[in-house]
Order: C-alpha cells, then sequence, then structure tokens
C-alpha cells in the first residue's frame, strides 16, 4: 500500500488541488470529476499485477470513500479522477487526512 499525506486540499470551482506528502517528499495534488473516465496517475511509476487499483481516502472517526480506478502511469502529480472521491469530498473538505493506493 502506498500511503500520501494531505498537506492541503483547495476546492476550486469543479476540482480540488494541494499538496501531499511521500516518504518526505512533497507532491502536487489534483482530484476531479471523471470527465475523461477514471484515472490514477502517480508522481512514479509502480508495478501492479491489475491494470486497476483502489484508491482510499480516509480521516478521523472512520471516515472514508474509496473507488477502483485503473492505472494509467506516471504523471508530474498525484492525478484522480472519480465522481465518487470527488462528490463525496465536497462534502467532507477538511475532513481527509490520507490518501492511500491498495497494489496487488
Amino acid at each position: 500500500m502506498l500511503s500520501f499525506k494531505i498537506i492541503k486540499l483547495d476546492i476550486f470551482q469543479s476540482y480540488f488541488f494541494g499538496e501531499v506528502e511521500f516518504r518526505s517528499d512533497i507532491f502536487k495534488v489534483n482530484i476531479q470529476n471523471q470527465r475523461r473516465g477514471k484515472v490514477l496517475k502517480l508522481p512514479f511509476e509502480i508495478k501492479s499485477k491489475n491494470e486497476k487499483v483502489i484508491v482510499r481516502m480516509t480521516g478521523p472517526d472512520d471516515l472514508f470513500v474509496e473507488d477502483y480506478l485503473p492505472y494509467r502511469g506516471e504523471s508530474e502529480w498525484l492525478e484522480i479522477d472519480s465522481d465518487e472521491i470527488t462528490y463525496f469530498l465536497a462534502d467532507h473538505q477538511d475532513q481527509f487526512d490520507t490518501i492511500e493506493i491498495m497494489l496487488e
């Protein structure tokens, strides 16, 4: 499992943008709806047995939202395109502290 600590996550008109920390490295994060379909891109290459991975955002008091997203390779940022995550995040802004990527 890859675990990204959310440093900040700001809402804009139809997306979220901020910063996450992974193993002392800081990366930009962009979370938006599925205009181009469900997508997960990471700021580094990973090896996964499956094309799709579970992306979960967690917070205190067992708060979480997750989606099963296709991994689409490397990007400059952590990119998550998911209606489920985006809309839940809009209703629970500032309540999440971690983004987890479950690999097999």
